[in-house]
């Protein structure tokens, strides 16, 4: 039998990496740029948007460079990170009276969707200077929205893609393994939510559900969080029909013992479709 490389849910064979040598020897002079938008253009490797799959086929080429399978060609040019040099958000200029009104009084509230708008600043440092893990950079799939009550910010949430492994949703949902990697595009986690109430929660799905379909492509059907219960109860989220699906090990995604390395969160879920389950443990 051949041997067999997987590399953050895509299995390569003896076959495909031989396929990517041929590729890098027709193609002296490529940068390792050039040749991984070659190498998706061959696979068809794209995102739902239609988008290639360039970095995630960067990062595969360099682990197969490194682990000895093939030879990529010398970097040409190290390009800044501009996560790692990252400014911190500077904290915007805003209204900051006492707001104090009922809900009828503040409708309607608008959802605006502010990635890569002007106001993401605003977004960025409100997280920053109003959150109490501040702001970070989501990477992956994301959205970013600033709720306005007559013009004023009243609230910020961040979504972002979920993490690929998390033993509560994963028996919630039923899934196997092989739906699992298929399908956890379909999922979005709340990093962030800042000035917390159930009426945004409820109405944020439907929302959330038609903004990435027509920015990345694709709907979610789950969404799911972290509370820290020795900071939060939960309480919006539970008024607003979200589920309590357990508790995470501590470890985070990253960690390579079985030792907690954080503070342990309770992971709660919402089906923004009644039958997620079902689209969820789809294959093919």
């Amino acid at each position: 039998m051949g041997r067999i490389w997987k590399y953050r849910g895509r299995t390569l064979d003896d076959e495909q990496i031989e396929f990517i040598r041929r590729l890098i020897e027709a193609n002296p002079q490529a940068s390792r740029w050039a040749l991984s938008r070659k190498l998706c253009e061959a696979w068809n490797w794209v995102q739902a948007n239609g988008a290639p799959c360039e970095m995630l086929c960067r990062a595969m080429m360099l682990a197969l460079h490194r682990a000895g399978w093939i030879e990529l060609p010398p970097v040409r040019r190290i390009n800044p990170n501009p996560l790692a040099q990252r400014r911190r958000p500077e904290q915007p200029l805003i209204d900051t009276t006492p707001l104090s009104a009922m809900l009828a009084d503040m409708r309607p509230l608008e959802f605006r969707l502010v990635r890569r708008t002007p106001e993401e600043v605003i977004f960025n440092g409100l997280v920053e200077h109003h959150h109490y893990l501040g702001y970070t950079q989501p990477v992956g799939e994301h959205l970013k929205y600033i709720v306005y009550a007559n013009g004023r910010p009243v609230a910020c949430l961040a979504w972002s893609s979920a993490p690929r492994h998390l033993g509560p949703r994963d028996r919630y949902i039923g899934w196997s393994a092989a739906a699992r990697r298929a399908n956890i595009r379909y999922i979005a986690y709340n990093s962030r939510y800042l000035i917390l109430a159930s009426h945004i929660l409820g109405r944020m799905p439907v929302v959330l559900s038609r903004d990435w379909q027509r920015v990345y492509g694709h709907p979610v059907y789950f969404l799911e969080t972290f509370v820290d219960p020795s900071r939060w109860r939960g309480t919006c989220y539970r008024a607003a029909n979200w589920v309590v699906l357990g508790q995470t090990t501590g470890r985070g995604k990253d960690s390579t013992s079985k030792k907690p390395n954080r503070s342990i969160k309770q992971v709660l879920g919402y089906a923004v479709w009644k039958r997620f389950r079902q689209y969820l443990s789809e294959i093919g």
